[in-house]
């Protein structure tokens, strides 16, 4: 089993690959829009796992990182700026408050510091809201423009859809790399033991700076992609509950686990939907089916499973170990 595990792993994802790109041609307008909307909140998604899940950083202000990206994008190409660069300045703007931001973090810790992002959190919609002379105020910005992708208009929802799709392979495969690398190594050693991680010559301050200033980049990236999508914008979607969406979306895929994200947006996006056919009780089943998911695992989805494999692993070993002692003693 153990040969064909990850050529199977592989086919596996390449299936969904391939349903990602070739199903949504039959889906209607809304359904391209709900996908669309997926992709982007698994992005922002990431981003916060990457500070909570993997650097073990509480942050209740992604959703305001999320709007920073979104006005960023909106300012900028409804002024005539193409979205690649609006987007490298959103994933700029929201690197370097995310890397402000941090500074709590090295003097503050857990409930104390989801104060201190909610407070920016807060301070971010007020911003939003008030500051009518960049960001429109309560009446927001419209008619965000869709890119041109080497020549290819975008203005329709499959092309767009495309790329919001090519948006996430790519901060995959970089959170991906990230992860593996060294400094994923090292947000894992800062969430689980930060006295000793500084012990072993881990620079936790500058670490701890790096994983709230990449995740907030990611929100910012999402942020980018949901003005077009929406082409229109207002201070209210960037609320706190958008921060608590994102770490619902967190915390039931699974914090810490590579596609938590993935299974959290789909679930956050995709089953109040699947759940309309309810109509009035829709949101109420939702509320109830996330409480006992969390009640049944505090670890999420992926955490099912990944005590189902370790029961595997370790019953398996007993069963090896207990081949070996019947096999010594029949020596002896």
């Amino acid at each position: 089993m153990n040969g064909f595990g990850k050529p199977l792993k592989i086919a596996l994802g390449l299936i969904v690959i391939a349903g990602l790109i070739i199903v949504p041609m039959n889906f209607n307008r809304y359904g391209l829009f709900i996908l669309s909307q997926w992709a982007v909140m698994t992005i922002a998604a990431m981003g916060l796992n990457l500070t909570l899940g993997y650097a073990g950083q509480v942050s209740l202000a992604q959703g305001a990182f999320v709007g920073i990206g979104a006005y960023a994008a909106a300012i900028m190409t409804t002024h005539g700026w193409p979205l690649p660069a609006a987007i490298v300045v959103a994933v700029l703007l929201s690197f370097g408050v995310g890397w402000v931001l941090g500074y709590p973090a090295l003097r503050v810790q857990h409930h104390y510091l989801a104060f201190v992002t909610l407070a920016f959190s807060t301070l971010a919609f007020l911003v939003f809201r008030n500051e009518s002379w960049l960001t429109g105020g309560i009446y927001g910005i419209s008619n965000i423009p869709r890119p041109h992708i080497f020549g290819i208009a975008t203005n329709k929802p499959l092309p767009f859809y495309y790329v919001c799709l090519g948006s996430l392979a790519i901060v995959s495969l970089a959170v991906w790399w990230l992860i593996r690398s060294p400094w994923g190594r090292a947000f894992m050693a800062l969430r689980e033991n930060p006295l000793r991680a500084q012990s072993l010559g881990i620079d936790t301050r500058r670490y701890t700076l790096m994983a709230f200033a990449i995740g907030s980049a990611l929100g910012g990236v999402a942020g980018a992609l949901y003005a077009p999508l929406t082409q229109y914008i207002d201070p209210v979607p960037f609320n706190l509950s958008l921060s608590l969406d994102l770490l619902m979306m967190v915390i039931v895929g699974g914090a810490g686990f590579y596609f938590g994200p993935f299974l959290g947006a789909m679930i956050a996006v995709l089953l109040p939907e699947w759940l309309r056919f309810t109509e009035g009780y829709y949101l109420m089943l939702y509320a109830i089916a996330v409480m006992l998911l969390l009640i049944w695992s505090p670890t999420g989805i992926l955490g099912i499973l990944d005590r189902y494999l370790a029961d595997r692993r370790t019953k398996a070993a007993s069963a090896l170990r207990a081949v070996a002692k019947s096999r010594l003693e029949t020596v002896q």
